[in-house]
C-alpha cells in the first residue's frame, strides 16, 4: 500500500471522546487550548460520533474548532451509530443530519458506519445505510466513508467482502490486542491489508490502560528509555503499522495533548529494538495472572441465562491486569447491555462443562459480579 487514501495524513488523530469537563459540560476553555496546540503543531484530523458525551463531543466541535479555524484546515470524522435507538431508517437517516447540524461542519472528510459486529452490523443492511452514505457521498456531503468495528477479522472479512465501496476502515490496534483472541489487533489489520483498505486506529492505549500499567511491565519500558511516557510507547506501536491513515489519541487535558504531540512532531517509526521492547514489555503483561478466556464462545451457546461470559470475562481482566476499574466497569455494561448479567447465573455447569479452558465460570462471575456490577 505505497499509495493510499490519507497517506499524507499526520500520523496523530484527536479523537474527542474524552474530552475536558467542567461538571456536566465540556471545558470549553481547555478544549480550545488543545485545539489550536494540536492544529499549530501541525496536526490535523479529529474524530467525533453522533453519541459521544450525548451529542456534547459534536456541539463542541462546532464551537471549538469549526467556529475558529478554516474548515480547509482540517480533516473530520463522525459517526453513525444506527443500533442505538434508531427504531426506522429514517430515524438512522436522521442522525447524520444532526451531526451535520451539531458541528456546522458543512461537510464530513471522513464518515463511518459506527461499531459494525455482533447483530449490529444486521441493522445497517436492514436499514439499507450503506446506499444512504453513498448517496451523501455522491451530494458532496461527505468525502470518504468507512465504518468502525470491535469484532472478528473473520466477521471484518466478511463485511469488507461484502461492500467493497468501503474506502477506509478504523480498528482497535494496540500492541497488549495484538494477539488477542477477542480483540485480534493483528489479524484484523492484516485483513483490512488484504482488502487494500487503509485503517484509522482507535484505542491505541486500550482506553487509557497502557497509561498507567503495573510495576512489572512499566520497568521494561522505563529501562528502554527513563523519560518516555508509558502511553508514548502504545502510540508509536501503532503510528508504526503499515497502511495507516492516522492513530486517534482520546486526550482529555492539556498536558496529554504536550505528550502526544512531543510524541508525534517529528514521529519515526519505531525499529527492530523498539519492537523488541514492546514485545518484553507484552510478555511481562501477559505473565500477570488473569482469566484464560480465549472468548471461543462454547460457554455462551447453552447457557440458559443468556450471558456474555466472555466479554463479561474481558472486563474482569482489564481491572485484574491493568487495575482499570472505570474502563472494566465500562467494558461490563457493555458486555451487559444485553441478555442475562452475572447475578443471574443459575449454577447449572453447563458453561463449564464445555470450557476448552477449563475456567471455574461460576466463581469467576460471582467475582466480577462482586467487582463491577
Amino acid at each position: 500500500m505505497k499509495e493510499y487514501l490519507g497517506k499524507d495524513i499526520p500520523k496523530l488523530g484527536f479523537g474527542l471522546m474524552r474530552l475536558p469537563m467542567i461538571g456536566e459540560e465540556v471545558d470549553v476553555e481547555q478544549t480550545n487550548a488543545m485545539v489550536d496546540s494540536f492544529l499549530d503543531a501541525g496536526f490535523t484530523y479529529f474524530d467525533t460520533a453522533y453519541g459521544y458525551l450525548g451529542g456534547k463531543s459534536e456541539k463542541a466541535v462546532k464551537t471549538c474548532l469549526v467556529e475558529r479555524h478554516p474548515r480547509e484546515s482540517f480533516q473530520l470524522a463522525t459517526k453513525l451509530p444506527a443500533w442505538a435507538g434508531a427504531k426506522t431508517a429514517e430515524e438512522a437517516k436522521a442522525m447524520f443530519y444532526t451531526s451535520l447540524e451539531r458541528t456546522g461542519a458543512g461537510y464530513f472528510d471522513f464518515y463511518l458506519l459506527h461499531n459494525l459486529g455482533d447483530d449490529r452490523t444486521k441493522i445497517f443492511e436492514d436499514y439499507d445505510l450503506w446506499s444512504f452514505v453513498a448517496e451523501l457521498k455522491e451530494k458532496g456531503l461527505v468525502k470518504h466513508i468507512g465504518f468502525s468495528m470491535h469484532a472478528s477479522a473473520e466477521a471484518l472479512d466478511e463485511v469488507l467482502t461484502k461492500h467493497p465501496e468501503t474506502e477506509f476502515v478504523q480498528l482497535q490496534i494496540n500492541y497488549a490486542d495484538w494477539e488477542s483472541e477477542s480483540i485480534q489487533s493483528r489479524a484484523c489489520l492484516e485483513v483490512a491489508h488484504k482488502h487494500e483498505k487503509p485503517v484509522i486506529i482507535m484505542e491505541p492505549v486500550k482506553g487509557g490502560s497502557l497509561s498507567n500499567l503495573p510495576e512489572s511491565v512499566a520497568k521494561v519500558f522505563k529501562a528502554a528509555d527513563p523519560d518516555a511516557s508509558l502511553s508514548s510507547w502504545a502510540i508509536k506501536f501503532a503510528a508504526s503499522q503499515p497502511g495507516i491513515i492516522t492513530v486517534l489519541s482520546g486526550m482529555s487535558n492539556v498536558e496529554q495533548m504536550a505528550d502526544n504531540l512531543a510524541t508525534m512532531k517529528d514521529f519515526v517509526p519505531l525499529d527492530e529494538a523498539g519492537m523488541k521492547v514492546i514485545a518484553d514489555a507484552t510478555a511481562a503483561l501477559n505473565a500477570i495472572p488473569s482469566i484464560p478466556c480465549t472468548a471461543c464462545q462454547y460457554c455462551v451457546k447453552g447457557c440458559p441465562m443468556e450471558i456474555n461470559i466472555p466479554g463479561v470475562f474481558k472486563a474482569l481482566n482489564n481491572y485484574l491486569v491493568y487495575n482499570n476499574l472505570d474502563g472494566a466497569k465500562g467494558n461490563f455494561g457493555f458486555a451487559t447491555r444485553k441478555g442475562g448479567k452475572p447475578a443471574d447465573c443459575i449454577s447449572c455447569g453447563q458453561c463449564e462443562a464445555v470450557c476448552p479452558q477449563h475456567i471455574g465460570i461460576i466463581e469467576e462471575l460471582k467475582r466480577a459480579d462482586e467487582i463491577l456490577a
